[in-house]
């Protein structure tokens, strides 16, 4: 039997990494609920501390999550969860994303990338296969191929 799975990314701001991320692949963010978070929070199964308001919506604090923009409709069950972790990144994660793009749009997607806040940590090869390695806002690495 095959195993669905989402990839969990740990954050210090998980909405703003979502936001980054969703725009960095061309993925939507998946919509909050308010009126679940609010009937949890009436009916005494959540609090108020556990929300925070974001580009004017109620969300859940602890994370939000983006997903492929055909969606689950369509068979594609990819998702990218952003948690709240209380401590800093403390090393290199022995997991990343290898964001493909193309060899034409590399440079510029790399480019583009650093204007919103990555950075560029070196080029690799191997044969014929070029990438860049990069760090996102947070400092989580990804390459872009």
């Amino acid at each position: 039997m095959a195993y669905s799975y989402q990839v969990t990314v740990d954050s210090a701001d998980p909405h703003t990494q979502a936001v980054w991320w969703a725009d960095t692949l061309g993925w939507r963010l998946e919509p909050t609920d308010e009126a679940f978070i609010r009937r949890m929070i009436a009916e005494g199964q959540a609090r108020e501390t556990d929300t925070i308001v974001f580009q004017g919506e109620l969300w859940w604090k602890e994370g939000a999550a983006i997903v492929h923009p055909d969606g689950p409709s369509a068979g594609v069950g990819h998702r990218i969860l952003f948690q709240l972790v209380p401590e800093p990144k403390s090393g290199k994660a022995r997991l990343h994303l290898d964001v493909r793009v193309g060899k034409e749009n590399v440079a510029s997607t790399v480019a583009a990338l650093t204007e919103r806040g990555a950075r560029e940590l070196f080029r690799g090869r191997q044969g014929p296969h070029d990438w860049i390695t990069m760090t996102d806002p947070e400092g989580n690495e990804f390459c872009v191929t």
